[in-house]
């Protein structure tokens, strides 16, 4: 008895077609979306930027201003500014814990088996917190018109003084994402981030002017990042009268100085924050 031999059909083999990894431009808009997911699915986020802002702006309007004396200003308008220059410093302890969070839970040790650049992450985070604390720019805009705060110098330098905005929100985002990167809990971090950010807004002309101060708090607030970026915006928007011929050099050239520090701060704070993120992801 003979056997036929029985012929199997041959499949090809699988070919997995290649991947290509995405640009840094796409992998980080990816993680911006991931991040305003959050904001959308817990609204409660917005509170800090929301509820919170309109809060100092009515507190410091009703309660604190009848208390202080602006020369050249009404204090609504004077305050403003400042509060909005605070919003964007408190911007580095939102990215900070925000990090840190991600790092304690394992998200970013999953964002390092993508196939995605590295630095995405950082790029996606801090794009996202920006955009976090322009939202916040934007209610203490509305509240202050409602209040009686108006931008007096037309189109062009109100624009300007927004922008100086970003540009100075973009700066202190790295030193957050620097201290997201180094601390090991968000506990510490908050801890940190309050204890050296919140005098920092205080000693300087955000609140009340630098005039009353002590001789050696005002050499203080006036070279502070801060003051410069508050003056200037003060200036763009015709908030108030130039810096008195007494005041700090950074003062007298608010808007060039507030782009120095912000550039400055920049070039400082991103390769810190670059290089600790790359040391604690390998951890």
């Amino acid at each position: 008895m003979t056997t036929l031999p029985t012929t199997r059909a041959t499949r090809p083999p699988l070919v997995r077609p290649p991947l290509s990894p995405p640009s840094l431009a796409r992998a980080a808009s990816t993680i911006v979306w991931r991040n305003l997911l959050h904001i959308r699915r817990m609204p409660e986020m917005l509170l800090d930027v929301t509820v919170q802002s309109v809060m100092f702006v009515l507190l410091f309007a009703y309660v604190f201003g009848g208390s202080i004396a602006v020369a050249g200003s009404d204090y609504r308008e004077f305050l403003l500014p400042g509060i909005m220059v605070q919003t964007m410093v408190f911007s580095s302890a939102v990215v900070a814990t925000g990090l840190t969070n991600d790092l304690q839970k394992g998200i970013v040790d999953r964002f390092r088996s993508l196939p995605i650049p590295r630095s995405a992450v950082l790029v996606g985070r801090s794009i996202s917190s920006l955009i976090h604390s322009s939202i916040g720019v934007a209610v203490m805009g509305l509240t202050g018109l409602l209040i009686g705060w108006r931008i007096r110098n037309g189109v062009v330098d109100g624009v300007l003084a927004f922008l100086l905005l970003l540009l100075f929100g973009f700066a202190v985002i790295w030193l957050g994402i620097w201290v997201g990167s180094i601390m090991r809990t968000v506990e510490a971090v908050q801890g940190f981030m309050f204890t050296v950010m919140f005098p920092l807004t205080f000693v300087a002309n955000t609140f009340a002017p630098t005039e009353s101060m002590p001789t050696w708090l005002r050499f203080v607030a006036e070279w502070n990042p801060i003051s410069a970026v508050t003056q200037a915006c003060r200036e763009l928007w015709g908030n108030g009268l130039p810096a008195p011929a007494d005041a700090a050099w950074p003062l007298q050239h608010a808007v060039p100085v507030s782009v120095g520090w912000s550039l400055v701060l920049t070039a400082i704070f991103a390769p810190l924050a670059v290089s600790a993120f790359r040391r604690r992801s390998r951890d």
